[in-house]
């Protein structure tokens, strides 16, 4: 299938604002190889873009530290995604993206309180892999500070790095002769964040102005605040339907769509308020890596039943080697609310219903780990032999909320509606 740019995709969503037949289009953390398949089986079966939203975290260059999500840079990433189209034969249209790039993204530069010139000259190289990968959306968020944790940042420092890196981006993009690509600004930060119409507004038009001085193009979505708030494997905000419209309604009046950041775990009434909102395009992630989790737990009980009737030699030990590795990885602090932020891991691991709360909101940082996926291999290996595919289980169960998102965001058949209204 021929592909559209996503910025004549999000114009033809706008448009479509207009006829009642719009869509919120999805954007999914690329969790994993098994995600990745999960989200392109339903692009392909419901005719619906999908956009893969990529972390500096997930997937970055290896000079960077790589990504903890298989160990991806840009192109490894890319091919594998690649990869997994050719072998399902997908006919539909993806966009790589990447989510939250820019200076102090990474949580070890934070912490190492690196100091600006050298965070945006990292940012911009991260940039650079993103596009010669064929990325087709980058997010320009230099909002991270260390200098300034707990503090608004300006917003007229935010504008300038913005403007600094969209400029960069675009003349790299220009030097290499590829093609159009779409950016993203703004941020879901209540802190700081575009929360209010009145600064969101400000900042659309204090960036226009900037980037028309310059002769660069305007954003393809700005990041606004909706309401959501993702915590341990909750969501912990609450929607906010009329705040969502008037930032879309303020969006669109410069063309542009509103995304909204930290949509896991929302109940139906909130999903299927998404498209009388206006609300272009959710990010999802956490909640399909927790997904996938589950799944290899679900089986790991399948595989226990079996090891007790004697029907398996050696089980797996996929459920002690999860458990052990996402409580010592301590990538769950940042989902953690109160007090829990400084337990140790020794607190965790002496307080087993916490241990399992742990697993089931960091299991999924540990997917590429050695170990993990040794015993999951020998899980698969067990339930093969008693006509069980575990694979396919675990991406069904992945595709099971993504289904969900996608009915309420009315996708299906989106594919075919933008594009035939874009070649009228």
């Amino acid at each position: 299938m021929e592909k559209i740019s996503i910025k004549t995709t999000v114009e033809g969503l706008l448009s479509l604002q207009e006829t009642g037949d719009s869509a919120t289009l999805l954007g999914i953390g690329p969790m994993s190889r098994n995600c990745v398949q999960a989200a392109l089986e339903l692009s392909n079966e419901d005719d619906y873009p999908v956009m893969f939203i990529a972390s500096r975290n997930q997937v970055d260059k290896d000079e960077f530290g790589g990504g903890y999500v298989n160990g991806w840079d840009q192109f490894r990433f890319a091919q594998a995604v690649e990869e997994v189209a050719e072998e399902i034969s997908y006919d539909n249209m993806y966009y790589l993206c990447r989510d939250h790039g820019g200076p102090w993204q990474r949580d070890k530069e934070r912490d190492e309180h690196l100091p600006e010139d050298e965070a945006m000259r990292i940012g911009k190289e991260s940039y650079l892999a993103d596009i010669e990968a064929g990325f087709d959306l980058l997010m320009i968020d230099p909002t991270k500070d260390p200098f300034v944790r707990g503090k608004v940042i300006p917003l007229e420092t935010v504008i300038t790095r913005t403007v600094e890196l969209i400029e960069y981006c675009e003349g790299a993009r220009k030097e290499r002769n590829l093609p159009e690509i779409g950016y993203e600004v703004g941020t879901e930060e209540t802190n700081g964040g575009l929360t209010s119409t009145e600064t969101y507004e400000t900042f659309i038009n204090r960036l226009k102005d900037e980037l028309a001085k310059r002769d660069l193009p305007m954003p393809t979505f700005i990041v606004g605040q909706t309401g959501t708030l993702v915590r341990k494997t909750e969501q912990a905000g609450q929607f906010n339907f009329n705040n969502a419209l008037e930032l879309a309604e303020m969006a669109k009046k410069y063309k542009v769509g509103l995304k909204e950041h930290n949509g896991d775990y929302l109940d139906d009434v909130s999903l299927l308020m998404h498209n009388p909102s206006q609300i272009t395009a959710t990010n999802v992630a956490p909640q399909y890596g927790t997904e996938e989790t589950r799944a290899y737990l679900k089986l790991a009980e399948v595989e226990k039943t079996l090891a007790e009737r004697g029907l398996i030699e050696s089980h797996s030990k996929i459920y002690d080697v999860l458990l052990e590795k996402s409580i010592k990885s301590e990538r769950w602090r940042k989902w953690m609310v109160g007090d829990q932020v400084n337990l140790t891991v020794e607190d965790i691991l002496a307080n087993k219903e916490l241990s399992e709360e742990i697993l089931d909101i960091a299991g999924h940082y540990t997917f590429n780990d050695n170990d993990v996926k040794e015993e999951i291999k020998k899980l698969y290996d067990n339930l093969n032999n008693h006509n069980i595919d575990g694979n396919r289980f675990v991406i069904n169960h992945i595709k099971r909320p993504i289904r969900d998102y996608a009915e309420a965001y009315n996708l299906k058949g989106s594919t075919t509606r933008i594009k035939e209204l874009v070649n009228n």
